[in-house]
């Protein structure tokens, strides 16, 4: 396959996973949270998972995924918090999702770009 093949499909498997997190209807994940990261052009491109009610992105669409973009959880006390799991560090704990999903932004990883279809190894 063409490297401009494997780019739009990679896409497409990103778009796909994106649809079926923003339809979930409540109970897995605050809708909030993905829609707002969603709404941000350069999260868009990252694949997207969800567990235990929080927002997961990567820059690789195969396991073993790197976990060095922030995870956005929701506080129980209110408020977010994003982690990034690759190394533990707490990046924030803002009020607002839109601050969370900034906080994102500002914290990718050097030379993020849209999601590869590829494992940590392949970056």
């Amino acid at each position: 396959m063409a490297g401009d093949e494997v780019l739009a499909q990679t896409a497409e498997i990103v778009a796909a996973a994106w649809k079926t997190i923003l339809d979930y209807e409540g109970g897995l994940i605050d809708p909030a949270m993905p829609r707002a990261a969603h709404a941000h052009p350069r999260l868009r491109e990252l694949f997207p998972t969800v567990s235990h009610g929080a927002l997961y992105l990567s820059r690789c669409i195969r396991y073993p995924r790197p976990h060095d973009v922030g995870a956005l959880f929701r506080r129980s006390g209110g408020g977010f918090m994003v982690i990034r799991q690759s190394d533990g560090t707490v990046l924030g704990e803002p009020d607002t999702v839109e601050e969370a999903v900034a906080l994102i932004v500002a914290n990718l990883p050097e030379g993020c770009g849209p999601a590869i279809d590829g494992s940590v190894e392949d970056l």
